[in-house]
């Protein structure tokens, strides 16, 4: 390969690691033609990017991107790579979960979500249970309705009382 294409492609990596704020490095070597298919349907499918990178290819590009620290995932990179780019921090690693219900691999090296640093497939129970952005709106309406709606609920199972209640003060004031 050129140095020119090279370049090309540390660029083109470097740019989808600036955009991404998930990203999971992963070992998806010895899958056959098969599994590995396979794998790339349910990644196309949940909107997850796979590509199989080249290591110095992608320390390079890591190492241009501003405003991300990735110094920490340097030390996993040796060994057959491939990347997982996603919106949702916990989708990669719950396609991985399920995937290896049939296979042995991917296996996570580590993986980059929202700035957290996450080494070793041990983590991958711990980056399964983290919610994603909607989930966390959702908690976070429904704590907020939830008040509302038990003042609501009280209001309208007493309307008889709160009515006499009502004018009963206003009668003594008069």
């Amino acid at each position: 390969m050129k140095k020119e294409e090279k370049q090309l492609m540390i660029d083109d990596l470097s740019k989808r690691l600036d955009e991404n704020n998930i990203i999971y490095i992963t070992d998806i070597s010895s899958l056959d033609a098969t599994a590995t298919s396979a794998l790339r349907r349910q990644c196309f499918a949940k909107n997850i990017k796979l590509s199989v990178v080249k290591n110095t290819l992608l320390k390079k590009a890591m190492e241009n991107v501003q405003g991300k620290d990735f110094t920490e995932l340097y030390d996993i990179l040796p060994g057959p790579t491939a990347i997982m780019l996603s919106d949702v921090g916990n989708l990669p690693a719950k396609l991985i979960k399920d995937f290896r219900k049939k296979n042995d691999k991917p296996v996570l090296k580590g993986a980059f979500v929202e700035e957290s640093i996450y080494i070793g497939d041990d983590q991958l129970n711990s980056l399964v249970e983290i919610k994603s952005k909607e989930e966390l709106l959702g908690e976070v309406i429904g704590l907020l309705q939830s008040p509302a709606k038990n003042v609501i609920s009280a209001l309208s199972s007493s309307k008889g009382k709160i009515a006499g209640i009502v004018k009963t003060l206003s009668e003594k004031e008069s």
